[in-house]
């Protein structure tokens, strides 16, 4: 039996895209080695010489058709003579939700002209070959598999992963229509699998690999087929490919996404499966001529990664994704490469751009053709080397997307270089432009303009719409920020300073920025973390001479942070142990007087000994003077003094923060907030749910008296304002109750105003008033945990909305703030 795949004449735009269909298929077909004109196919009636060699069950003809039934839901391997089904006849495999590997044996490739269905999985193997035409249907309520290497039967019988092996040069091609209603569609071979027609698993993956050896291994949430030895095979798609997620594999082969009517592959997502679309040739090319898209399950868009040594593009190619990720040793955006990107930009998709330097290439990233688009979407171009824009070229958004630039994409400090010999153009958008070179780098910033219209977005801590940053990619760099207090400086990756413990440590880091001469610049974490930071030294804030005590000094990342100066969106995990000095000290700065913004930190912070009586401690800050928002502590708080587990002395303002570490005040203290020690500032819209635990030996400073003071859930003191804001965490008053206050809900001491959107926990603090002394106002109000857990018990004030400061998570005993959702 044979058939031929010839074009019928057809009339206007109907013959056009008829043909243009015939030849995608035609060009399919002979990257598989096969003749498209006429491809013969020995095709038999029905499979013939089955018999189970695993497992059991019933081979069973009746005219047209052959039923296979497995009992139960097991496993089985069936060797075939010979394994194809003509037009019109059906092959049933009646396997429960089991699986069942049909191997031929015989000389001739399997032809699937009729049909092919089973109620679980079904495995195909046929070094011969495997040709779906263009009247078969291959439909499975599990998964479906096609490949022309070999498994052995004992890792199938057995479960699990399953490596493919063999040097067949046979190809899988499939012309018809294969599903899976419930599972996943593998393709797999070592010279070619081709899709010309349909494969669809929406609630699964659709995967076509060529290697040597493939490693077919279950996920439930990602790709599966790994091709770990290369064939310089090749994968071609020249018809529609629908899945949940979608993976195409040839390692150093060629990967063609061939152009057609609509979009040829498309990922839609599961509720388990984001809608994900991987080509990967990592040696070889992937050429891309139509349209890929991908989304998830609830409508919003999915990704889509192309690793590839070559990478080209026709004239149609474009992305519809959240994000396409686009890897290569090194890249060249030319003609063709920026009219794809534009258009998948236009359409909303964000572009990443990689170079990795891989086969020991430069690694460099070069634009040589403009790129203008409209709209949010982002481009990110990011080179193992440098980054270089050609003269005359210009990158121009109308909209709100951003541009980064980012040189030593891998943050190993090469020397990573930015050259803009060409202009940037953002004098239209709202979106920034964010320049990244190494500290040994250097930064040609050629033409940029700027829109004189632009504002930072809310809690951003964006102080220009475009600015260029030095990276920090190793416990030295950081260190070195301290040769340029006024630099701007951004993480290049995630930092280890455990060498800063120990006695002594290997590395013995000093805080940045001091009382003479402050940090003044920029730090924006981009993301990344500080992990194992100890801090045992201090730097001189005022002297002593001065103050008419003793030294006053700071401990933290940062000693002093300037009236300029910006920290943003960076998480510290660190310790400070015992600085035995009169100061001010928190994991991320002892003093701030400028902006932190979107920082988290974790860890310790301890103070005893010398003038530690009058010094203060924080879980972030030891002295706030400056504007903190939208930042967190997670950090135990330990020491004497004024303490609290974000601040211990807030004059500034706190503003969406909270704090959620244990905060115990010993010694020589006044007592401890879960929030703060003592506020004369602002704090707004935050919370503390840590425990806050009050065991002095002494009380204001060793006078041996009474206890008039006492730690409290939220602040230990406050002279200022204190508003839309909660508590509840445990409050331990260890002393005896007549020689000092009980649990308190919100503070101590009050001679400042606290708003009647103040609330605290009277279950979990154990406290059954607000404040103890004091002269101001207060109209907090106690809640029970179930109140606490009712939005509707916080007020008008509160905004709980979408779009709203604060959220209530189901299940949640109190509410959060909704930035947090999103970190």
């Amino acid at each position: 039996m044979s058939f031929r795949l010839i074009p019928r004449p057809v009339q206007g735009t109907l013959r056009t895209g008829i043909a243009a269909r015939h030849r995608s298929i035609a060009l399919a077909l002979s990257l598989a080695g096969l003749i498209p004109a006429s491809v013969a196919i020995a095709a038999g009636v029905l499979p013939q010489g089955g018999q189970y060699v695993g497992g059991q069950g019933s081979i069973n003809t009746s005219g047209n058709n052959l039923i296979v039934t497995q009992p139960g839901s097991t496993r089985g391997v069936i060797d075939w003579n010979s394994f194809s089904i003509g037009k019109g006849n059906a092959v049933m495999f009646q396997n429960g939700s089991g699986a069942t590997l049909n191997r031929v044996t015989g000389g001739s490739l399997s032809a699937i002209l009729g049909q092919l269905s089973a109620t679980g999985d079904v495995y195909l193997i046929n070094p011969q070959g495997i040709v779906v035409g263009p009247s078969g249907v291959i439909s499975t309520g599990g998964r479906f598999l096609a490949s022309t290497l070999d498994v052995c039967n004992c890792a199938f019988m057995n479960g699990g992963a399953l490596t493919f092996a063999g040097d067949s040069n046979a190809s899988v091609v499939n012309l018809g229509k294969i599903s899976s209603t419930g599972g996943d569609v593998f393709l797999i071979a070592r010279n070619a699998v081709v899709n010309a027609g349909t494969v669809e698993a929406p609630n699964g993956t659709a995967e076509l690999g060529v290697g040597a050896n493939v490693l077919l291994q279950d996920s439930s949430s990602g790709k599966q087929l790994f091709v770990q030895t290369g064939s310089k095979g090749t994968v071609a798609n020249a018809g529609a490919l629908r899945a949940a997620q979608i993976n195409l594999q040839a390692a150093d082969g060629n990967i063609y996404a061939l152009a057609g009517g609509g979009t040829r592959v498309r990922a839609t997502g599961t509720a388990t499966r984001d809608g994900h679309v991987w080509l990967v040739a990592d040696t070889g090319s992937v050429a891309q001529r139509g349209t890929i898209a991908a989304s998830n399950a609830d409508g919003s868009g999915g990704t889509v990664d192309t690793q590839a040594l070559n990478l080209s593009f026709g004239r149609d190619a474009r992305v519809l994704a959240s994000q396409w990720n686009l890897t290569s040793p090194v890249f060249t955006i030319d003609t063709a490469a920026a009219g794809a990107l534009r258009r998948s930009l236009d359409a909303g998709t964000s572009v990443n751009v990689t170079t990795t330097g891989a086969n020991g290439v430069s690694g460099d990233l070069s634009v040589a053709s403009g790129l203008n688009w409209n709209g949010a979407a982002a481009l990110s171009l990011a080179a193992y080397h440098d980054v270089s824009i050609a003269s005359g070229v210009t990158l121009k958004n109308s909209g709100s997307g951003n541009l980064t630039l980012r040189a030593d994409a891998s943050g190993i400090d090469n020397g990573g270089s930015i050259a803009n010999h060409g202009t940037l153009d953002w004098s239209a958008s709202t979106g920034i432009v964010s320049a990244l070179y190494d500290m040994t780098g250097t930064y040609s910033p050629g033409t940029v303009l700027t829109n004189s219209a632009w504002t930072a977005a809310p809690f951003s801590g964006l102080l220009t719409q475009a600015t260029a940053y030095k990276l920090v990619n190793s416990l030295n760099d950081l260190q070195q920020v301290s040769a340029d207090l006024a630099g701007n400086y951004a993480l290049g990756k995630d930092i280890d300073a455990s060498a800063t413990s120990g006695f002594p440590p290997a590395f013995a880091f000093t805080s940045i920025g001091d009382g003479a001469t402050p940090f003044s610049g920029q730090f924006d974490g981009m993301g990344h973390a500080i992990s194992g930071l100890t801090l045992s030294r201090t730097v001189l804030v005022t002297p002593g001479s001065i103050t008419g005590g003793p030294d006053q000094r700071a401990a933290g990342l940062f000693g002093l942070i300037g009236t300029t100066g910006v920290v943003r969106n960076v998480n510290v995990n660190g310790n400070i142990s015992d600085p035995n000095d009169y100061g001010s000290y928190g994991i991320l700065a002892g003093f701030n007087y400028g902006l932190v913004t979107y920082v988290r930190t974790s860890g310790s912070a301890s103070d005893f000994g010398g003038y530690s009586y009058a010094s203060s401690t924080g879980g972030l800050v030891g002295y706030n003077y400056g504007t903190i928002t939208r930042s967190g502590s997670s950090a135990a708080v330990l020491a004497e003094g004024t303490l609290g587990g974000l601040v211990g002395i807030n004059a500034g303002t706190i503003r969406q923060s909270y704090a959620t570490g244990a905060v115990t005040a010993e010694a020589h203290t006044g007592g401890g907030g879960g929030l703060a020690g003592s506020n004369s500032g602002l704090i707004s819209q935050s919370y503390a749910t840590g425990q806050v635990s009050f065991q002095p030996n002494y009380c204001g400073g060793g006078n041996g008296t009474a206890c008039t003071d006492g730690s409290a859930a939220l602040v230990q003191r406050n002279d200022g304002t204190i508003e839309q804001s909660f508590a509840t965490g445990q409050v331990i008053q260890s002393i005896q109750p007549a020689l000092g206050p009980p649990a308190l809900g919100v503070a101590s001491t009050n001679n400042g105003t606290i708003a009647g959107d103040v609330y605290w926990d009277t279950q979990t603090t154990h406290a059954t008033r607000d404040v103890y002394s004091g002269t101001g106002t207060s109209a907090a109000k106690g809640l029970t945990t179930a109140e606490m857990s009712a939005p509707s018990s916080f007020g008008p004030t509160y905004d709980f909305s979408s779009t709203g400061v604060w959220a209530m998570p189901a299940g949640a005993t109190h509410p959060v703030l909704r930035w947090q959702l999103a970190q």
